[in-house]
């Protein structure tokens, strides 16, 4: 090999003269060009007012007689009568590294009705006999063709203070039994 000749692994990168190669266009815009130039002003300061936000609604508080099978989005203040522990089968849980979920079947009510409460988990303890409770967003589920009040992720149990309601037990929803019925027009 002659000593004049140049070995590629060493050879330097070749500098370019004139304008970048053109961008190929991706999901990207190409950057702004030399001619328009971004300027970054201050940010003024954002007054602390609910412009452009939807106003919160007020709760509309509903009595237990109004409920209806299938609906949802209930705010109601009822008064905890009774509370009975559901046991849980053996194979009932989904896997074995889950805790067992604590499930309550509490009989709730107002001055107009009463109704069964399923309490799940967190809230079995919120809900003990005599204690008066603000249900946020609950909604009626059905079990066995009659309605029960529970409250998911998306609801609130509230424990206010002891109110006093003389609990309608006579008239308990959770005993009328409901059928699926399809109607055909």
């Amino acid at each position: 090999m002659a000593s004049n000749s140049i070995d590629n692994s060493q050879q330097r990168p070749r500098q370019r003269n004139g304008p970048p190669p053109q961008r190929r266009q991706g999901r990207n815009p190409p950057p702004p060009s030399s001619s328009t130039r971004t300027q970054y002003r201050p940010q003024q300061q954002q007054q602390q007012t609910t412009e452009g936000l939807p106003e919160k609604r007020k709760p509309v508080f509903v009595k237990v007689d109004q409920l209806k099978p299938g609906t949802s989005g209930h705010t109601l203040t009822v008064k905890v009568v009774d509370q009975n522990s559901v046991l849980q089968k053996p194979g009932a849980a989904a896997s074995s590294h889950l805790r067992p979920a604590r499930i309550s079947e509490c009989l709730v009510g107002d001055e107009t009705a009463s109704i069964l409460f399923t309490a799940r988990n967190d809230q079995v303890d919120l809900m003990k006999p005599g204690t008066t409770v603000n249900l946020r967003n609950a909604k009626i589920d059905m079990f066995k063709g009659s309605m029960r009040l529970a409250v998911d992720k998306w609801g609130r149990i509230e424990v206010i203070e002891p109110a006093e309601i003389t609990v309608k037990e006579d008239n308990n929803l959770s005993l009328v039994e409901y059928e699926l019925v399809n109607v055909e027009e």
